[in-house]
């Protein structure tokens, strides 16, 4: 009887011997069988994102202008030019009219935009708009044929750990993807921005990525990506896409009118403390309504907590201040809101900045409102 189980076991073990593959040999899949990839999403979406080679001139500070004996006997210029090439990445959104997203830093002081698509064509394009207080900046291709452009997102709607994939152009080594999850959502204070919303993501996102893409698995354009946490210059997993909301609205602007005009409703905003705020983390209490504003015309009040608006939840001060700030002069923004326990709406009217630009607010902690 042992030998007959020794017998038995010796043919197994010399079947399962046989059907292995060799060392450093990739096992074969059974007919029909499948794995899993992106490739049919890259093969969809990556033609719409670009790479951006920029060329400009920049005026520094003179170290030497500092010192009073060169400035006295060697009449050393007070500021040096400085010449610049760099690169970058963009996303195509309007094929047609050859518009591109990208962020304000890639293409700020330049003289020359040189677009390569993926397909190895290269455009010069335009600059026609900068926001430097959201990073964003619209070009137009120059006599634009044969682009794809990519479907805009709804970045209201993504969720902590939603998969995501990242196109970009890292280190100017051209076209790369990554991908990743949503790490956190209504990230602020990185002192990057006046409007800070920040998608935050672990899909890599090196220098050079600036600009590109971060897209669900829909194949929408959900962020542009703006800036990493980086000690060693490099990727550490943490990385931040603007959301394509925040974009679209800026983009709407700058293709109308070359600019964007913001407004204000006349409040000061606080974040919410759990601690002495009943347990509440999410919302956006007003600390102050100024007299005559939009605002008080409405009938807000100090101590109203903002749940909504435009029927969209408001996490923080942040992202109410960025809504209300990124609407246009004109514009009804519907808050609901809270105050002693019942909830209310109220409809306010953007009116026209009439303080300092919010462009020149200094960005805190203690978010003064919009």
């Amino acid at each position: 009887m042992n030998r007959i189980i020794l017998t038995a076991l010796g043919a197994i073990i010399g079947a399962l011997l046989l059907t292995m593959p060799a060392a450093g040999q990739i096992p074969s899949l059974k007919t029909g069988a499948t794995v899993p990839t992106l490739a049919p999403l890259v093969r969809e979406v990556a033609p719409a994102v670009v790479n951006i080679s920029v060329h400009g001139r920049i005026r520094q500070d003179n170290p030497l202008y500092r010192d009073p004996l060169f400035r006295e006997y060697f009449d050393v210029p007070k500021q040096l030019e400085k010449e610049i090439n760099a690169t970058g990445s963009g996303v195509i959104v309007d094929a047609t009219r050859g518009y591109v997203l990208t962020n304000n830093h890639v293409v700020e002081q330049v003289t020359s935009v040189q677009i390569t698509t993926r397909d190895g064509r290269q455009f010069s394009a335009k600059v026609i708009g900068r926001d430097p207080p959201t990073d964003i900046a619209v070009l137009r291709i120059n006599s634009p044929t044969g682009l794809k452009a990519i479907t805009l997102g709804d970045s209201d709607l993504l969720e902590i750990g939603d998969f995501v994939i990242a196109i970009g152009n890292p280190f100017g080594l051209g076209q790369t993807v990554t991908s990743g999850l949503v790490s956190a959502l209504g990230r602020t204070g990185l002192g990057k921005q006046g409007y800070e919303d920040f998608i935050q993501t672990d899909a890599a996102i090196n220098p050079g990525n600036s600009g590109g893409a971060l897209v669900s698995l829909k194949g929408d354009l959900i962020g542009i990506n703006s800036a990493i946490i980086s000690p060693g210059g490099g990727n550490v997993g943490i990385g931040f896409a603007i959301p394509i909301n925040m974009a679209r609205q800026v983009m709407d602007q700058i293709v109308e009118k070359g600019r964007v005009d913001r407004g204000r409703i006349g409040i000061s905003l606080q974040d919410m403390h759990p601690a002495s705020d009943g347990g509440r983390s999410e919302g956006a209490k007003i600390a102050g309504v100024s007299s005559g504003s939009p605002a008080e015309t409405a009938g807000l009040r100090k101590g109203d907590i903002v749940l909504k608006a435009d029927d969209r939840p408001i996490r923080s001060a942040a992202q109410l201040r960025n809504r209300v700030g990124l609407a246009r002069i004109g514009d009804q923004v519907k808050l609901t809101i809270e105050r002693a326990g019942v909830v209310h709406t109220a409809t306010v009217s953007v009116g026209p900045v009439t303080e300092p630009s919010a462009a020149s607010v200094t960005r805190k902690r203690s978010h003064m409102g919009p």
